[in-house]
Formats: structure tokens, sequence, C-alpha cells
């Protein structure tokens, strides 16, 4: 009896121990489940998860199983790492086996910890054709343009339908589909769309890279005759204005595809259905025209019945031709598709006029508008898209330039129609709604917002309300402006990848967003932009030729590597990089250094608030801060960034370079630009002393004075921000490093202008492109940009909320909040690359709530403000006497713990 009970009670201590930690968020290349991955050597990544505190990982065993079924009892036939002693949990590289495409491996991982061991439940990835000679298929397209079709600056092409019709006779064990579709593409099989993508694939410079797909398509085939049938969108490849300013645009020709669909069946055999001469296809369908400037139209009674489906004629269609392929070399997609992410109800319906009316979505977004209609065949109802309206009511659409913001609907006449766009995208808040069959209603509406598909990953609540608002509109800006590419804006005749937009912004967005595989992706856009000589463009992928050469643009480069490695501790990125970062470098040194002062910029600190409320750029040479000042400054930053990289990338030889060359720019840039007698440098707008400032560059007895002009300088504005992009970068961190968090507070919740209140004041649901974006010249006014938030965000959650990563991917976590007058409490969660991190403080009476939580294997240094360190309480109790929390210093009226992972609850 008493063996029984020894055995019961090891039992329940076993499971009590293995339930103390879980693995979860398992990701493959950064991915969840992945099909198709762009490498033979994919990483995997795990977070733990515990109730208990001060859980730490001691060790790992990853296997990688050819079936679910070995996989569920470990058996790592194709890769078992064995038990590595680590505390490692993110980027490890498979070692095993060489791994083939189209088939299914399933991982698990056993994390061994202090407090037990668990395993993960399987996940599982695919690879996908990495090899030119994997594919056998042929490029197929048709290179002319139809009568119906207009090549020209407003270019109109309809969309072209392919289909194929083969046999499979045996029984199906996998079938994979392996797709180029260019511009965008919709795949059918058997009448089944397949997949919820839109707008797919990524858009990348088609002249040195395609995006292939793959979809496993197994349940969607059966015995006898199937059919595969596509569609082809334009997107960026047939761009969206035809012989207009060559010298400009790029563009890469006529939609084409490459289609492999490889079946395994059950008897080992195999056979491949390849896109070849022996399709069929038409351009006289529904779709019309489809450009992302100007719409989509689509005449209802062109479809083409059941064409998706077996035993549709058509004989009438056409023989494609065989084309030639695009220079790009193809490459699995690495990044999420686009999807349909949020869906949103219209909040008003106006009529203007007689037959026309005014819808409002209550939110400016990217999307498109789906409509329910009834009426007679022939019917055409027009929408046109704009952000906001004129006094008179009409649409507001001179910011827009020449895109058209059009889509069309003609009606087949047969019941409800429900209709939306394939292959283009709208930012808009306002719809004119013309043409409609009878009295339109709300409920005939939806709103599709479309973006990447990638999870949120922070909350931030404040006492504020106009900072809450801010961080909403926010939000909606950045998923707005996320196409595969960050873009600028999503509503004119731009929408580009401008680099300078994203310095810092990919930093603060990536506290909102899971945004990691979208910004490596962008990094690879940016290295194939790169000049045989070195140059890098401001625009990537480069679909319009800015090749400007400055300091500030093309050095987000740099900007978003650090951000990936600081942020998600990928440190891949930098590895692979680090050749073209620094051949970048050394092409602006040879060009444009002289006696080390860096002389090329180009767009100065852009968007300054002008002195003009209906102007676009400052006139006031007061504001305008000197060129050669802040490409100079930047050349030093990115000379410390390349020092670190170097390190990181095992360059160690140029680490001494970097360091010599930063000594000779720093004289050299105090030497021109310091005024020591006003103890300022050049003219002393605040970017001209912020930069010098936060990079490092003012001498260690003059950083009090320079930064108490900095002061001054706000004085005279009223505390209101007189920076553009370049400084707004910068700025809220700056201040509150040298302890005016104060004069940041006032910044973030000012409401007139210039300010991010001033926006929402005047009804902004988004951020906008410039200060003054109600009233000024619509020549460049988008309602919908993201680049004047600066290091906003980034200050809300590191310094306010005291979310910020001490070591790479919040290892480690800095917790030091702003308790700030002002605030009376903060409430943030992170999702963290480690797991949740959660830090919500409060003030009452004086005294300080702050709830902490913090994921398993990581720890926190946290720094309380107090007169007396015995005075700091954990849940009641002594902070000194409680488990996970160590009192490392008392030090200028802070507290400062070690934290370990779990959940705390302190007072002061």
């Amino acid at each position: 009896m008493m063996k029984i009970r020894i055995l019961i009670w090891c039992l329940c201590l076993t499971v009590t121990t293995a339930a103390q930690v879980t693995v979860q968020h398992m990701r493959c290349e950064q991915l969840k489940n992945p099909i198709g991955v762009a490498t033979a050597t994919p990483n995997f990544s795990w977070q733990l998860y515990s109730k208990s505190r001060n859980v730490k990982q001691q060790a790992y065993q990853i296997i990688v199983s050819s079936s679910k079924e070995r996989a569920e009892k470990n058996i790592g036939d194709i890769w078992d790492s064995g038990e590595v002693l680590s505390d490692e949990t993110l980027f490890i590289r498979y070692q095993g086996r060489p791994l083939a495409s189209n088939r299914y491996y399933y991982w698990r991982v056993r994390s061994i910890t202090n407090k037990g061991e668990a395993w993960s439940a399987p996940a599982y990835f695919t690879i996908g054709l990495l090899q030119s000679s994997q594919w056998k298929a042929q490029w197929i397209g048709y290179d002319n343009a139809f009568p119906w079709d207009s090549i020209s600056q407003w270019s109109r092409l309809s969309a072209r339908y392919f289909r194929k019709e083969f046999t499979s006779s045996k029984k199906i064990k996998k079938a994979f589909v392996n797709i180029v579709g260019l511009g965008l593409y919709e795949l059918y099989i058997n009448g089944n769309k397949i997949g919820e993508q839109v707008l797919a694939p990524a858009p990348t410079d088609y002249r040195k890279s395609v995006f292939s797909n793959t979809f496993d398509v197994t349940a969607h085939i059966t015995s006898g005759t199937n059919v595969i049938g596509v569609i082809l969108g334009n997107g960026r490849f047939f761009t969206m204005r035809q012989q207009y300013k060559p010298q400009k645009i790029n563009n890469f020709g006529f939609p084409k595809f490459l289609l492999q669909l490889d079946i395994i069946y059950e008897d080992g055999t195999t056979t491949q259905v390849l896109s070849d001469k022996s399709w069929k296809f038409t351009a006289d369908g529904p779709i019309r025209t489809n450009n992302e400037y100007d719409g989509e139209e689509y005449d209802a009674t062109k479809e083409l019945g059941d064409w998706t489906k077996v035993g549709y004629n058509d004989k009438e269609w056409l023989q494609p031709q065989l084309v030639s392929a695009p220079q790009g070399n193809i490459i699995p997609q690495p990044n999420p598709f686009m999807k349909i992410m949020k869906r949103i109800a219209p909040v008003k319906l106006n009529k203007l006029r007689e037959g026309i009316y005014i819808l409002d979505m209550g939110q400016n977004f990217a999307g498109w508008l789906q409509i329910r209609v009834k009426g007679k065949r022939g019917d055409k109802v027009k929408l046109r898209f704009s952000e906001s309206l004129q006094s008179d009511g009409e649409l507001y659409v001179a910011n827009l330039r020449d895109a058209r913001v059009t889509d069309i609907y003609t009606l087949k006449g047969e019941g409800i129609e429900v209709w939306h766009p394939r292959f283009v995208y709208h930012g808009f808040r306002y719809v004119e709604i013309s043409g409609w069959p009878g009295i339109p209603k709300l409920s005939d509406f939806e709103g599709h917002v479309i973006y990447d598909d990638m999870n949120d990953t922070g909350n931030l609540e404040t006492s504020s309300e106009t900072i809450n608002k801010i961080i909403r509109n926010s939000w909606w800006g950045i998923a707005s402006n996320y196409k595969g590419m960050p873009v600028d804006c999503p509503q004119r005749n731009e929408r580009q990848p401008w680099l300078g937009d994203r310095a810092q912004g990919a930093y603060g967005e990536s506290f909102l967003f899971d945004n990691q595989a979208l910004y490596v992706k962008w990094l690879d856009d940016i290295r194939e932009s790169q000049t045989e000589e070195g140059a890098i463009p401001d625009v990537a992928p480069a679909y319009w030729n800015y090749y400007s050469d400055n300091m500030t643009w093309p050095g987000v480069y740099l900007l978003v590597a650090d951000m990936l490695y600081r942020q998600y501790g990928n440190k891949g990125v930098i590895t692979a990089h680090y050749p073209f970062m620094k051949k970048w470098l050394t092409y602006m040194k040879r060009k444009y250094l002289k006696n080390y002062i860096l002389t090329k910029d180009k767009y100065g600190d852009w968007c300054v608030p002008p002195e003009d409320l209906t102007i676009i750029r400052s006139q006031d040479s007061t504001r305008t801060t000197n060129g050669h000042l802040i490409a100079t400054a930047y050349y030093y930053h990115f000379l410390q960034l390349m020092k670190s990289f170097a390190a990181l990338s095992e360059n160690i030889k140029d680490i001494e370079m970097y360091e010599q060359e930063s000594k000779k720019v720093l004289e050299a840039f105090n030497n021109k630009f310091f005024n020591a007698q006003s103890c300022n440098y050049d003219n002393g707008t605040i970017t001209a002393n912020l930069l010098p400032l936060y990079f490092g560059l003012v001498p260690s007895d003059k950083k009090a004075c320079v930064f108490d002009r900095i002061i001054k300088k706000m004085e005279a504005d009223q505390m209101h921000i007189s920076t553009g992009v370049i400084g707004t970068q910068w700025l809220m961190r700056g201040l509150t490093h040298y302890g005016r968090a104060d004069v940041a507070l006032t910044l973030a919740t000012n409401t007139t202008y210039p300010s991010w209140g001033y926006m929402i004041a005047n009804g902004a649901t988004t951020i906008w492109e410039l200060w003054n974006g109600n009233t000024a010249s619509p020549q460049m006014n988008s309602q919908n940009h993201v680049m004047l938030l600066g290091d906003l965000l980034i200050w809300l959650f590191e310094n306010v909320a005291g979310v910020k990563a001490a070591r790479p991917a919040f290892k480690q976590i800095e917790m030091q909040p702003l308790f700030i007058p002002g605030l009376e409490y903060v409430r943030a969660s992170y999702k963290s690359a480690y797991g949740l991190i959660r830090s919500s403080w409060q003030l009452e009476k004086e005294k300080i709530k702050w709830h902490i939580e913090i994921p398993a294997n990581t720890n926190a240094i946290i720094k309380i403000p107090t007169n007396d360190p015995s005075s700091i309480k954990e849940n009641g109790i002594p902070a000194s006497q409680v488990e996970g929390v160590t009192l490392l210093e008392y030090k200028k009226g802070f507290a400062v713990f070690s934290l370990s992972s779990g959940s705390f609850q302190f007072e002061n």
C-alpha cells in the first residue's frame, strides 16, 4: 500500500510540475504553420508560458518528423537536435536532413526548465519551390491590349481569365499548387476560390524578384475531371500610369503567370498540371478595368458563368501566348498575405441631391466597399471615394491629384447582387454613390479593411483621452498603409514605399503590430534596389526612379535592421544585409564627404509646421535646419550603428575603421556647426540642436546648455512642435532623457496647432501628412500618413508605460515608467517575442500602484521612485522578502529591483 501511495504521489508531482510550464506560440520562419517557406534551413521559435515565478529554460530539444503521428510519439526521424543546453527560444536554425518541397514536416519542442519540462503540440511547415529547376511550367499570358483597353496615362486593362481542365484517376494523397501570378491573381479549383488572401502576391521590384505562393489543394481535387481557373489583375506589374513619365515610373509588362500543380497519389506516383499553351483564356469578362489609382469596373452582364467548373464550354476562348519570364528570380513569398482583416458598418447615409448620396464610414481606412444591390439589367452604380468632404457636402478629391478612385458596377438584374472589387483598394472615409436603383440603405454597404495578416501586439490606455485617440488614429493609419510593403498613403496617385517615413516609424509600429515579417521582406526590397555603385533609392521597391542620394531616406535601411534586432532579436538580418549597408555608406562617403562633412541632403527636416496654415512648406528660414548638419549628424549616427553591426556580424576588422571615422566626423561637425558662445548648433532650430545631442556629438560640458536652448526655443513656440519628420523622430525621447518629460507630455496632449491633438480636434481619424492638413494646399495633403508620428509611440510604450527592451527581443525588460503629473494612470500590454508583458500603473494620493507581468524565461529591471526602499511592498509584503524580487540598489530617489518572470503588484 505504501508503494502505491508513493507512486501516486510521484505521478501527481510530475503532472503538477509539467502543468507549471507550457510551450506555445510555435513559429517557423516567424510564421504560424507556414506553407511554402523560402528556405531549406528554416528557423524555429517558441514561447514558454507559466503562472509560476522565476521560470527559466535550461535546455531544449527540437524534433522534426515526417508525419504528425511520429511527432506525437516524439520520433524525430528528419531531425532530432538532442538536448541542447541553452535558454534560447528564438531563431533556432534547422540542422537536419535535406528537406523536400511539397511535403509536410511536423515539429515539436521539449523545453526543460527549472520548474519542470514540457512538450509543445506539433506544428507544421512545408518548403516552397526554391530552385528554378523545380519549375516545369511555362509562363503564359497575352502581351497585347484589346480594343476596349487603353494604354495611356489613365491606363485601362481588363482582367484576364484562364482555365485548364485535367483528369485525376487515382486516390490522392496530397496536392500542392505553386503559382506566380503577376501583377495580382485569384486561383480557383472546381469552383472554389483557393485561400483567403487578397491582392496577392506581395509587391516586389519584378526585375529583381517575383513571389510564388504555395497552397495545399488536396481537399479540392476529385477523382475524374477537374478544372483550374486563374484571374489575373494588373497590380503594380502593369503599372497604373502607362506611357507617362517613363523616366520616373517603371513598368513591367502585361499580366502573366506561372502555375504548377503537383499531385502525389497514395501509390507513390505523381503527376503535374502545368501552365502552358494548352490552357484557354479570355479578357472579355466582367472586370473591365482594374487600376490601383483609378478603381475597378465590373460589368455583371458579361459574367462568364460557371467557367471555374468542369464542363464549361470554352471553345470561343483564346489560346494564351507563351511569354517571356520576368527578369526577377522566383522566391517563395516570405511575408504573410494581405487579407480582409476587419469589416466595418457605415454610420451615416445622406442624400446630397437627386440621385447622389454620400456614405460616411465613420473611419478613414484602406480597403474596399462591398455593396448589396437589386435593380434592372444594365443599371450602373458608381462609387467615388474620398477622405473628407467639402463644406457643401461634396467629396473633397483635390488632394487625390489625378487618381480617379472610382468603382463602377453594372447590374445583371438577377435579384440581390453582392459585389466588391478584387484587384484594387481605396483610402477613404466617404463614398459618393450615384446610379443606385431605388433608395440605398446603410445595410446595403460594408467596409472591408485590408492589410497584411499580422497580429496586434500592443495596447496602451491612459487617463488622457487625447493620447488614447492619438493611439487609435495611429493604429488605423499604420494598418491602412501596410500593403505587402509599407506605403506612405493609400488614397492618391502615389502609394509608394518611401523609406524616410519609416525611420522610427517601423520601431513605433512594432508596439502595435507584429510587423517583423513585413519589414524583413522590406529590407530585401531595399537591398534589391541598390545600384551596382552602391546608391539606395528613396522608394523601395523602386517603382519610381528616385535615387537622390541623401542620408535620411536611404539610411532607413540601417534603422529598420536595428529595429528588427532590438525588438525581435533578429540578428540574421544584420548579418545578411551588413555588406550592402557598408557598400551604401562607403558610396556616400566617396561621393559626398568633404573634410568629414557630409555635403548632400535632399529633404531637410521635411514637413516642418509652416507659419501659414494654408501652405505646405515653411518659408521662414529660422525654421529651416541646415541639410549638411542633418546629413553629417546622421552619418555619425550610422557609423555608431555600423560598429555594433560589425560586431554582431563578426566583421570585427571593420570596427576600428568606423571608430576612427567617427572621431574625425565628430571633430569636424563641432568645428563646422557649433557656436560655443550661443551654445547653439547652426541657426538653433530644435532639430539642429536635438540631433547632435541625441546622437552623442555634443561635448559633455555643453550638453546642459544645448538642451537649455531647445527648451527656450520650445517656450518661444508656446510649447508646441516646431520640428519636421527628422526632428520629431527623436524629440519625445530626447526631451525625456534630459529630464523634461513634462514638456513631452505637453506636446502629446496639446490640441491646438501644431499637434497630434489638433488633428483629432479637427475630425481626423488617422494621422495627417501635414500638421495643417485641414487647411493646407491639396497638392501634397494626404489625410492618412504616419510619418509625423515620429517617436511618439516609442515614447508612450517605453517611457510612459515602461516597456523597453534592455536586451534584444525583451529577453530583459527595462521598466522605468514616467509617473508623471498630468497622467493618473497608464495601462499597457505588449506581446513580445518571449510572451506577454504588462505594465499598468496608477497614482493615488501620491502613492503608486503598479501591476507588472513578465513572461517566462525573461527578467526585468524596474525602477520605483521612493524616499525609502523598505517601504515598497509587493502584494502587501516588503518587496525585499518576496520570491522573484531582488533589490539591486537605491540611487537618486529610485529603488532598482531585479524581477524574475511572473506577476507582481507593487505599491510604494
